[in-house]
């Protein structure tokens, strides 16, 4: 079975990058990776959603080739956003944010925060930390598949929303996440609306 990008992203965050984002946020690892876990289908979600009309596609593709197309380099990637020397347009977390999220962030992080035991800043430092790092992978999957264009690049968007609801990505809190319907096993009732809100379904 394909892994989701979600998925493959998620097991390279895995080790000293999970060592650095957990200090970074003064919480322990595990709390860290569920975070994390919660974190990165909201942000592909979301992606996802601008991407699924042509005009945000064509916006996305063009930010994408611009800013995040140099190569994915975990490691140096992390440095420059955890080591908050200037931001460029590739390690701006708070800007992409802006242009993911919008008006949604607060109710994201308050979301990835119930998810995983943090505080609201923190889930929202941890949304800016994610941000750059979804966009360069996405970046050099794009590229790597040599069907680079904005068509192709909303349809990989929404293979992966399809994808990550259907494998109930990560058992719990992804489930939680992603599962609309919910079947409460977290007690994530606001979880369950915002993933609504992200995702479009709004039921």
């Amino acid at each position: 079975m394909n892994t989701s990008l979600t998925e493959q992203l998620f097991s390279q965050l895995q080790g000293a990058p999970l060592q650095q984002v957990s200090q970074q946020l003064g919480i322990d690892q595990s709390q860290a990776s569920n975070a994390i876990g919660a974190a990165l289908p909201l942000l592909m979600g979301a992606l996802g959603r601008n991407a699924a009309q042509p005009q945000g596609a064509e916006a996305l593709f063009g930010a994408l080739q611009r800013d995040h197309s140099s190569g994915f380099d975990l490691g140096g990637l992390l440095g420059s956003v955890l080591g908050g020397g200037g931001a460029t347009p590739q390690t701006d977390g708070a800007g992409i944010l802006g242009h993911v999220l919008g008006g949604n962030q607060d109710r994201a992080a308050l979301g990835v925060g119930q998810a995983a035991g943090l505080a609201g800043p923190q889930a929202k430092q941890l949304l800016a930390i994610l941000a750059p790092i979804v966009l360069s992978f996405l970046a050099q999957r794009m590229m790597q598949g040599g069907q680079a264009s904005p068509a192709a690049l909303s349809q990989t968007l929404d293979q992966e929303h399809a994808q990550v609801t259907e494998q109930g990505l990560g058992g719990g809190i992804l489930g939680a996440v992603l599962d609309q319907d919910g079947d409460g096993q977290l007690g994530l009732g606001d979880l369950m609306k915002l993933g609504g809100g992200l995702f479009g379904g709004g039921r």
